[in-house]
């Protein structure tokens, strides 16, 4: 099956016709100026996703002690502006 193209433009005017197609199942690649730069597939493995309650004699929440975070000696802005850096 050949996976439909649709430039960005077409895309923002028509979306809830291309999400329409996507939940028929179909999948569409986005283009921006002929160059694929996303795809849009339909969900799978819904089912996979279950809602699990609490047991009925767990405690509330807000009851639950949180684990110590560990003593580090590492400065934060240095830690962000390191990830930063190997962006660009």
């Amino acid at each position: 099956m050949v996976m439909k193209q649709v430039g960005i433009a077409a895309l923002k005017s028509h979306l809830s016709e291309h999400l329409r197609a996507v939940q028929r199942g179909e999948s569409i690649s986005v283009l921006d100026r002929r160059t694929p730069i996303a795809e849009i597939v339909p969900v799978r493995g819904r089912e996979l996703l279950s809602i699990r309650y609490p047991a009925p004699d767990a405690p509330p929440l807000n009851r639950v002690p949180l684990p110590k975070f560990p003593k580090l000696n590492l400065d934060i802005l240095d830690l962000l502006l390191e990830e930063r850096q190997d962006y660009r």
